[in-house]
């Protein structure tokens, strides 16, 4: 019989941060989203301010009851490093790990004699590692070990570990827990239920399957099948294949000339290029976006244009073929806000697919290879396009942000709990 556990870091950024900056603890503090614009991470302290996921910065920092807040920008970097320290940890530990967000993994747990005390001492080790606090759910299904996750976040009773394996006690918690808290019942479908009455995960297992299935489609069905206890989602210990890749950002101020705006958006087209062999992956297609702010009162236009081309993951090649795409629709009169590429058709990279390539293929590769060497080694940008600029004037906001102690030797130099 398949056992689950589901883990997750306790106010993840909040957390990462705190592990490296000790004057932060203990104190209450939020992580911005890009361009520090609104709230993505609350510490409890915070919560206890009434600060609210996704609030407005610009809001928040003017309220008299949040002076002595801290805050920090994001930093994606670090946080996704610290994912890894954390996976490593677990994936030691167990039989099997699967990575489901950059601050959540489920776990399998069975064959595991005295789970919730082995539960418990993986708690402490993977805060001892990462100083990083998690707790864990036990289930036999994941949906279940992910309701139990929350119930363990939400009860200081449960020292960090909740099991639900017991169909009794999911009984009693099941009447007493509202259908909204389960992964996979979204705001949409809570409505729904509470149109026919259905407010209680127990309400919601009351249903005939085939009026389940009827309303809310066959993942309705299968939530329904998981709350029961039956297993219905395996772990997925291999990445999905890409369809599809994109790099999109707001912009740090608002942009109206040619140059500002060609400049980003080749920038953003170089990532999208290293994601892609990192991956081991060509794209086939490429679109690309541009367009106004629709908050600012300026009046609403974008651009949008996209093309087959040759695969390719060389950044050359992609930069300019997403200028061109740019060029054709560019108007002047606008400020732009944000832009992005969006990168399609993707395929196995060293395919031959042609008999006369448009370009030296073998030697596009060894270029690309090489840059990415330097840039790993020494920092990314170390090796750049010329059209790109560093420190741009577009770049997104990032007033506050840490240093990434666990990626970079001068920054690493600055931690102070490790």
């Amino acid at each position: 019989m398949p056992v689950f556990g589901h883990i997750d870091g306790n106010s993840y950024y909040c957390s990462v941060e705190r592990a490296f900056q000790p004057e932060l603890r203990g104190r209450p503090l939020v992580v911005l989203s890009n361009n520090d614009g609104c709230v993505i991470a609350r510490s409890d302290e915070a919560k206890a301010m009434g600060i609210k996921m996704g609030e407005a910065w610009h809001l928040v920092r003017r309220r008299p009851e949040c002076r002595g807040l801290l805050w920090r920008s994001s930093n994606y970097t670090l946080y996704g490093d610290m994912s890894r320290r954390v996976y490593e940890v677990l994936a030691s530990r167990v039989p099997a790990a699967e990575p489901y967000s950059i601050d959540e993994l489920f776990l399998d747990l069975a064959d595991i004699p005295d789970l919730v005390t082995f539960c418990q001492q993986l708690r402490r080790e993977v805060r001892q590692v990462t100083k990083i606090p998690c707790c864990i759910g036990i289930g036999p299904t994941k949906t279940i070990a992910k309701l139990a996750n929350k119930r363990a976040k939400g009860s200081r009773d449960q020292d960090g570990v909740c099991d639900l394996r017991d169909e009794s006690t999911r009984r009693a918690v099941y009447a007493t827990t509202a259908v909204s808290d389960v992964w996979g019942i979204g705001g949409q479908t809570t409505s729904k239920l509470a149109e026919i009455g259905v407010t209680s995960i127990a309400d919601f297992l009351a249903l005939p399957a085939r009026q389940v299935r009827r309303q809310f489609s066959v993942v309705g069905e299968r939530v329904q099948a998981e709350l029961n206890g039956i297993s219905c989602l395996p772990l997925v210990l291999a990445p999905p294949t890409r369809r599809g890749l994109a790099v999109t950002r707001s912009f740090g101020r608002l942009l109206s000339t040619w140059d500002e705006l060609r400049d980003a958006l080749a920038a953003f087209t170089a990532r999208a290029a290293e994601k892609l062999r990192r991956d081991n992956l060509e794209a086939g297609h490429i679109a690309v976006f541009a367009h106004t702010s629709p908050h600012n009162g300026d009046p609403w236009f974008g651009i949008n244009n996209q093309a087959r081309i040759p695969p390719s993951s060389d950044s050359n090649i992609l930069i300019g073929e997403a200028v061109k795409l740019l060029r054709a629709r560019w108007q002047s009169g606008h400020r732009y806000f944000k832009g992005g590429v969006v990168l399609g058709e993707l395929s196995v990279s060293g395919v031959q697919r042609s008999l006369i390539p448009t370009w030296d293929v073998g030697r596009s590769a060894a270029c690309m290879a090489a840059m990415d060497r330097i840039n790993v080694k020494w920092g990314r940008g170390t090796l750049r396009h010329a059209s790109i600029v560093g420190d741009a004037p577009w770049s997104a906001r990032q007033s506050h942000v840490s240093p990434c102690f666990t990626t970079r030797l001068k920054h690493s130099l600055e931690a102070r709990a490790f």
